[in-house]
């Protein structure tokens, strides 16, 4: 078994940006050739997620919208008055997304559905660079 191990940075606006990671990740993952495998990807930091959508402009509006019915922008978090940052809705939800996702590799392909991209939501209150741990686990 062969573990590899890499980063991938993105520059994000915040304000639950969603961007595409998917071409990125193929690149990493076409490194490998054609084996089997896993790739593993983990968002170091408490204010973004990683998660699976069909990236466009209607499912993302929905996402946007449906997370700012979970954990609202405009209301008092604890977070807040501790640290004053104004950022708690932030950490609340990338708390319900989570920082990691694994996609098995078949072929050196990730297995994604038809309509199926991997997103980057980035629900900080100012612009971030963030980088994505991306190890690819094969058998050869």
């Amino acid at each position: 078994m062969t573990i590899r191990t890499s980063t991938i940075q993105v520059t994000t606006s915040g304000a639950t940006d969603i961007i595409n990671i998917t071409p990125l990740l193929a690149a990493v993952v076409s490194q490998e050739g054609h084996a089997d495998g896993l790739v593993h990807l983990f968002l170091p930091g408490s204010t973004a997620a990683l998660t699976t959508i069909e990236f466009e402009s209607g499912a993302i509006q929905d996402l946007r919208s449906a997370i700012e019915r979970l954990a609202p922008e405009g209301i008092g978090y604890e977070h807040d008055k501790r640290w004053g940052d104004g950022n708690g809705f932030a950490h609340v939800r990338a708390a319900l997304l989570g920082p990691s996702l694994s996609i098995p590799i078949a072929q050196g392909r990730m297995l994604l559905g038809t309509w199926q991209q991997i997103v980057l939501c980035d629900f900080d209150n100012r612009p971030r660079k963030r980088d994505i741990i991306v190890q690819v686990q094969t058998s050869a």
